[in-house]
C-alpha cells in the first residue's frame, strides 16, 4: 500500500454510536428531500451506528464487532435480532433496498423515499435507544 495512510480506529463503545449517530443526524436536518441521496445514505450510515449501539447493548456483539449493513450480521445474530428488535431489522433492511435505485440508480420519487427515510431513522433510534441486554431485563 505504497502512498497510502493506514488508518487505525479505536473500539466503538455504545455511546460512541450513539453520539455519531446523532451528530449525522444533526447534519441531515441541514438537507430537504430533495437532497434524497444524501438524506438515504445518511439514514443508512446513522442507522448503522444504532445498529451497532443496539447489538452492543443487547450483547450480540462486544465493541470490537461492529457491523455496516444489517445484512452483515451472522445468521444467529440476525435472528435474534429479529426476535428482539423486529422493527430495526426491518426498517434498516428497507434503508439498505433503497440505495441501488435512487442513490446508484436514476427511480423517480426519490423525495418521497427521503421522507420515508427519515420516519425509519426515527424508528431505529427509538428502538435501540430502548435495547437492552437480556440479563438487565431479567
Amino acid at each position: 500500500m505504497r502512498g497510502r495512510r493506514q488508518v487505525v480506529c479505536r473500539s466503538m463503545i455504545p455511546e460512541l454510536h450513539r453520539k455519531k449517530a446523532q451528530r449525522i443526524e444533526t447534519s441531515m436536518q441541514k438537507l430537504s428531500d430533495a437532497d434524497y441521496e444524501a438524506i438515504i445514505e445518511a439514514s443508512m450510515l446513522a442507522g448503522s451506528h444504532w445498529l451497532n449501539f443496539a447489538c452492543h447493548r443487547m450483547e450480540l456483539t462486544g465493541p470490537g464487532a461492529d457491523f455496516m449493513h444489517a445484512e452483515y450480521l451472522s445468521g444467529a445474530q440476525r435472528v435474534e435480532m429479529s426476535l428482539r428488535a423486529p422493527e430495526l431489522l426491518h426498517a434498516m433492511d428497507e434503508i439498505e433496498a433503497y440505495r441501488a435505485g435512487f442513490v446508484r440508480g436514476d427511480l423517480p420519487g426519490g423525495e418521497q423515499v427521503a421522507v420515508r427515510c427519515r420516519k425509519l431513522l426515527e424508528n431505529v433510534r427509538r428502538v435501540a435507544l430502548a435495547a437492552a441486554s437480556l440479563r438487565a431485563q431479567s
